[in-house]
């Protein structure tokens, strides 16, 4: 069962490379049955089984970040691991799904299971997921993601990311008053300072407003000295991307109507406007892991994530109940030992077979 995983984490797929491990997991799915596989215009892996009219939608995601993990197995004393980059985040999870799915060809009575391995999800354009949402309506949708085979996602917090550039003419050190760096300082430690009095006593993470200042770069070409900062939050489901993009707006405006910045210049512009999701914890879809994940003698658990998904991009469109599920601990996205355990992908597809089963029944 592992195998397929394996092959697919030795593929390289950056964002904005997808193709060839799309290709690849096309090729598998026509091998395992699949009524349909092929790769759409957005480099996106789509396999279809069945033709009902409600559609069960598995959303995950095929690119990766950069960084060379080599791909091998390793043991210790909790069993085979299969290590490579994709192996959590998020070609586990779609494997998983693809693996999962096969078991109901020919049996999904008046549903339609539909497998997606999306392109662009580690990128803030999510190319792979906004088309998509063009091209499939489902009644239930699952997210690929590291859960953990006993755990469920129900929420995932928003994000926005602000890109400043401050400019101004050069002029010499000796002279009073700020440059564009120190400018872009006080833009900062302001809206740290909101983002402090927003947060005041709250206690859990996945209702913080989460600044990061991401990247901060000066320059002078001795007739004019600039500033860019990059800029990114984690949204609470109480605050939009608009109403907090509005909020910066006015810090912004603030500080250039009183500084030497050149006005027109000096620019701030924002993306990836994708607000907080979470899903209700009593919907029969939820009910459905809790149930498959017992029957692993486990004890089931649920969980608020503070980064981003595919959902944040297809929840104002598909209205439908949605979770996050996947193999794999999710502190290794994105590390240099990423791994998941053989038994782990293995107990995650039974769950996800349960799963089917208990919907197309």
């Amino acid at each position: 069962m592992i195998e397929l995983l394996e092959q697919a984490v030795r593929i390289k797929s950056l964002s904005g490379h997808e193709r060839e491990v799309a290709n690849f997991l096309a090729r598998a799915m026509t091998v395992f049955g699949y009524d349909r596989a092929w790769v759409d215009d957005a480099d996106n892996v789509v396999g279809v089984i069945g033709n009902g009219s409600k559609q069960l939608v598995f959303l995950g995601h095929i690119d990766t970040v950069d960084g060379d993990v080599p791909v091998r197995y390793e043991d210790d004393v909790q069993g085979r691991k299969l290590y490579g980059r994709g192996s959590v985040d998020a070609k586990g999870p779609l494997c998983a799904f693809i693996q999962a799915a096969r078991k109901f060809i020919g049996k999904t009575n008046d549903w339609q299971i539909v497998v997606i391995g999306a392109s662009g999800e580690e990128s803030a354009y999510a190319k792979g997921a906004r088309y998509a949402i063009t091209q499939f309506n489902p009644a239930l949708c699952i997210i690929g993601e590291p859960s953990a085979s006993g755990s469920v996602t129900l929420g995932y917090k928003g994000r926005l990311l602000a890109e400043v550039h401050m400019e101004q003419p050069s002029q010499h050190t000796a002279r009073p008053g700020p440059n564009p760096s120190e400018y872009a300082v006080k833009l900062w430690n302001s809206i740290h300072t909101m983002s402090d009095l927003y947060n005041g006593m709250k206690g859990d993470a996945f209702d913080l407003l989460m600044p990061k200042l991401r990247d901060i770069q000066a320059g002078d070409d001795g007739l004019r000295e600039w500033c860019d900062m990059f800029m990114g939050f984690r949204l609470p489901p109480e605050i939009t991307p608009a109403q907090l993009q509005q909020r910066i707006l006015t810090e912004f405006d603030a500080l250039k109507a009183n500084s030497t910045l050149d006005k027109v210049a000096s620019t701030i512009n924002f993306r990836g406007n994708e607000p907080a999701v979470k899903a209700e914890r009593n919907t029969s879809l939820v009910y459905a892991f809790l149930g498959a994940i017992r029957e692993e003698k486990l004890r089931p658990s649920l969980k608020l994530k503070t980064g981003t998904s595919d959902w944040n991009v297809v929840s104002p469109y598909w209205k439908c109940p949605t979770v996050a599920y996947g193999p794999g601990d999710s502190n290794l996205d994105h590390t240099p030992i990423e791994h998941v355990y053989v038994h782990e992908f293995e107990r995650a597809v039974r769950v996800l077979e349960r799963v089917i089963g208990t919907i197309v029944s």
